[in-house]
Formats: structure tokens, sequence, C-alpha cells
């Protein structure tokens, strides 16, 4: 699929690309998926130890981002190794990849999304992967405006887990700009968190923020509780050849030590 931020050279040959079963075009604004004959609406594929339905929509996504799967992989960790009940909140949840693997862990949930379809396909995804019956609280709002009303019922987590778009709205209409939103979301977050917290994720894929960025703004939240601070890029490894392509960036905090 285009990605404006592909600036490198192919590695593979035109009979690789050929073989695709689906690509996606963008004319203008408006982009679509070209499916070889026969290939399914979607289709259901295991995963990190879950189980997710695949579905190539027309905004290029296909409900599923691989590249997390390492930062699941640490929520694991340190929800395990915390040793009781913990709560974790995932704003901007969309199709349910972190919070499915909190709750496998052991947590309780609560997942958070703007968009009836992002959450419609997390309770598909939870069904499919065996969590339906676990403590997930699937929530259609505007993650901002849920964290407003959090503060005043005075509920507390253990953990936050963050994904912002570079732009958005919430389901009626509220307007999210990352470079505008950011900062006073952070900020009402950590009044959110337990007094003795366990880990704080945030991930970015707009272009012209870092890691750097990310990290810097949660020292400023969370220096006070001591722990460990990691930022990095998230990748996946092109077919065939095992170059490394950039996917995103993260920032991270835990109480727990760095590996």
């Amino acid at each position: 699929r285009p990605d404006p931020q592909a600036l490198w050279n192919k590695h593979l040959s035109k009979i690789d690309w050929n073989q695709a079963d689906a690509s996606f075009s963008r004319d203008g604004k408006k982009g679509d998926w070209n499916l070889k004959p026969g290939m399914p609406v979607r289709w259901p594929i295991k995963f990190s130890g879950l189980k997710f339905w695949i579905h190539p929509s027309t905004f290029k996504h296909t409900g599923l981002f691989p590249e997390q799967a390492t930062n699941w992989d640490w929520m694991r960790d340190v929800i395990t190794k915390a040793k009781r009940q913990v709560s974790v909140l995932n704003l901007f949840g969309y199709t349910g990849g972190a919070s499915l693997a909190c709750v496998q862990a052991g947590a309780s949930i609560v997942h958070v999304d703007a968009s009836k379809v992002a959450i419609k396909c997390g309770r598909e995804n939870a069904e499919i992967s065996g969590l339906s019956s676990k403590p997930i609280r699937w929530i259609l709002d505007d993650a901002q405006e849920f964290v407003r009303r959090e503060i005043k019922r005075g509920n507390k987590y253990d953990g936050i887990v963050l994904d912002p778009p570079a732009f958005g709205h919430g389901p009626n209409k509220e307007l999210w700009k990352i470079e505008d939103h950011l900062p006073g979301l952070l900020k009402m977050c950590k009044q959110v968190l337990n007094d003795k917290p366990l880990f704080f994720l945030i991930n970015g894929y707009a272009s012209g923020y870092s890691a750097i960025a990310y990290e810097n703004n949660l020292k400023d939240l969370l220096i006070e509780f001591g722990g460990v601070f990691e930022k990095g890029e998230l990748t996946i490894e092109e077919y065939k050849s095992g170059r490394l392509l950039p996917c995103g960036i993260f920032a991270r905090w835990s109480l727990s030590e760095k590996k």
C-alpha cells in the first residue's frame, strides 16, 4: 500500500509485487483496495497469541497493526509481574489489540474509541480470541471527553495506553488535532492514574514527531514515580529481504526494571 513515509527503494521484483493478493491505490483523496478474484471481504488470522479479523478498509487500514506486538508483549510482562489486579485505560483503542493483550494477561480494560466500526471489530476480535467473557468495557466516546468525566467520577487506573491519530473527530464531531490537544490530554491522563501506577505507553504515527518528544512528555508526567523510560521506532520485517521497515514510534514508562 502507498505510504508518504516510504522513502526507500524497492527490493522485491515485479514478480513478487504481482503476487500480492490485495493492493491499495489512491486517486486524489479517494482510495480503495484492489482484491484478486476469490479474495474474501475479511478473514481471520492468528497473531501474537490472539486472533483477529483482517478487513481492508477505504482508509487503507487492515484492522491490525502488527508492529505493536512488541508493545503487547511488554504490557503482558508488566501486568503478569504485578501479581495483583490491574486496571488499564486504552484510549484510541482501534480494533482492540492492546486491550486483548492486557486482558489476556489478567487485567481489566476500559477500551475507548470514537468509531462504531472499530468498537464492533474489537468485540469480534475478542470473541474469536476466546476473550469475550473477560472484563473489557467497550466505550464509544471521544477520548478527551471520556477522561474529563473519569476525573470527575474519581476513577483511577494502573496503566494507560494512548494511540492518538494526527487528526480526527469524536462521535459527536469533537475535534482532535495532535499538536493542539495531546499535551492537555496527557495532563488529564495523569489525574486518572493511581498513586502507584504500573505503566504508560504512547504510540505515534504522525510524521514530524519523534520518539524523543513523546518520551519528554512522559518524563514531565511520571518522573516522580521513578521507574524506566524507553523510546524507539516500531518496525516490521520486509518480505524476503528481512529489511526493517519503519511503521511508527513509541515511548513508554514502567515501574519494572528494563530487561
